[in-house]
């Protein structure tokens, strides 16, 4: 045993040696994503120059004699805020008393203040911001990290995404960030915010990613990253960093009942701000895709009517006339589910899908038409971003001259097209189908916001023309064990949405 006693220490001497390396080389793997925020400091200090403050000023018309003085926020007395706050509010004011002789109900010009957030992503003055932050502007300022302030021109605002790019000449060599890839980004990923939240100048803070692709109904392309890192007002147009030191989203808006932060931040993400920026510089403006249908959600009803499983994609409710969409052959009652490659889990997917894909480009798209699976061919249009959105015509509550005869199915109160009901509820003559007149407070069809005046065009994807015809058909799929029926129901301008009833 004496033997071999030294033999056994030296190997666990090897072994400890061993791990140790092991150890060191497994750390030096970790990404710098995972390893927390000790490298916060060395991230802020190498890219904290190339944030900027975005200063803004705007003429408005005012009435004279210091009636429109705007209220300062109460503060509790001896606050060291109090003088921040009131040096604040008068240079918002324009800061100089009415002089004599003013009117109080003069208009007069007066000039306000505001100040965001921005940072520069090419060497040659190229600023990206939100185009909240200088909208309305009359003249905008880049303010550096230095306190040099340089007039600022306006490249181009993309008004979907919240966007706008700047262009500025630069009195001495800056430092541009880059992108990084906002689509790697973890949840519970360390990440960093830089901006100038209320005009303090510019300030870091660090948290983690919260959630990815959130959608809190902003516009048609909502896909923020949400982090906890502190967000307040005037950090909006700021970076948010990867601790890599790129860009992977851009801060723009907080939800919170006392407007500072308290943990729900939201940043466009950098996939999304690199295409906007690219066709800012190029063209200008955005020129997005165009496929030119109306699309809905698909619920587990709609799922379940048109033997889908599982529940997926975007149904197509209607079809635009001039849209590229109708020469390709897709059709209302379709569920695209497939997009140039690309899969469609719900209908925000497909919109954004759509519009990042090129002006002209030819698209392979997949649809489920009647349970099987088609593919389409579709050359995509341009959107066009003064294009107006249909307002459904207001129904009017006046009695028809005639009553109409009416059945009930479903929960509804069902008749023929009259010319005296397309008057009642301001139908057009191109919409055909059978007429609600009357809803169970009860029914399921409440439930789904069925009205009076809506029109049904379809039962279980197939034409109607009277209720006669509703009843049968729902009557035989209840034979057919089926749970649910899908109706197509038109409002009086003709717009579609596909509703999924139960027929137990």
């Amino acid at each position: 045993m004496t033997g071999v006693r030294p033999t056994l220490s030296r190997r666990l001497r090897l072994m400890g040696i061993a791990i140790s390396f092991s150890a060191a080389s497994l750390l030096a793997s970790v990404p710098a994503s995972a390893r927390g925020p000790d490298g916060i400091a060395d991230i802020a200090e190498k890219v904290i120059d190339s944030v900027v403050n975005i200063s803004t000023s705007q003429n408005v018309e005012a009435k004279g004699g210091g009636n429109n003085r705007e209220a300062m926020p109460q503060l509790p007395p001896g606050s060291p805020f109090e003088e921040f706050f009131d040096d604040f509010f008068k240079n918002r004011r324009g800061g100089a008393a009415p002089k004599d002789g003013d009117k109080s109900g003069e208009m007069q010009r007066r000039k306000t203040n505001s100040l965001g957030s921005g940072f520069i992503i090419d060497a040659a003055g190229v600023v990206v911001t939100n185009n909240h932050v200088i909208a309305d502007a009359d003249e905008i300022n880049v303010i550096m990290n230095d306190g040099t302030k340089i007039k600022a021109e306006l490249v181009g605002v993309d008004k979907k995404t919240d966007i706008a790019v700047l262009k500025f000449k630069p009195v001495k060599p800056v430092n541009a960030v880059k992108f990084g890839d906002s689509d790697k980004l973890r949840l519970g990923e360390w990440v960093i915010a830089i901006g100038n939240p209320f005009s303090l100048g510019g300030s870091v803070t660090a948290g983690i990613v919260s959630a990815r692709n959130r959608d809190i109904s902003q516009g048609p392309y909502d896909s923020y990253i949400q982090t906890d890192a502190s967000i307040n007002r005037g950090n909006s147009g700021g970076p948010l960093f990867n601790l890599e030191g790129e860009v992977v989203g851009v801060n723009t808006l907080i939800i919170s009942p006392t407007g500072g932060s308290i943990g729900l931040g939201f940043a466009v993400p950098s996939k999304t701000v690199a295409g906007v920026v690219d066709q800012l510089r190029q063209f200008g403006e955005l020129r997005r895709g165009w496929l030119g249908v109306r699309i809905q959600q698909v619920t587990e009803e709609i799922a379940e009517s048109l033997n889908i499983k599982p529940a997926r994609g975007a149904l197509v409710a209607g079809i635009d006339d001039k849209g590229p969409a109708k020469p390709a052959g897709i059709e209302p009652g379709d569920v695209v589910v497939k997009f140039d490659g690309k899969d469609v889990k719900d209908p925000k997917d497909l919109s954004r899908v759509v519009a990042d894909t090129a002006v002209g480009k030819e698209v392979d798209v997949v649809v489920i038409r009647k349970g099987k699976e088609e593919s389409r061919k579709v050359t995509l249009g341009r959107l066009e971003d003064n294009e107006k959105v249909q307002q459904a015509a207001a129904k009017t509550k006046d009695d028809p001259v005639e009553k109409p005869v009416t059945q009930k199915a479903l929960g509804l109160d069902l008749a023929a097209l009259s010319k005296d009901l397309r008057t009642k509820y301001k139908i057009k003559d191109s919409v055909k189908g059978v007429i609600v007149t009357g809803v169970d407070g009860s029914s399921d069809a409440a439930e789904k916001r069925l009205s009076a005046g809506d029109v049904i065009v379809e039962v279980a994807q197939e034409a109607v023309t009277n209720a006669a015809d509703i009843k049968k058909r729902v009557d035989q799929l209840k034979k057919d064990g089926k749970k649910s029926v899908l109706l197509l129901v038109s409002n009086g301008e003709g717009e579609l949405r596909f509703v999924a009833l139960s027929v137990q």
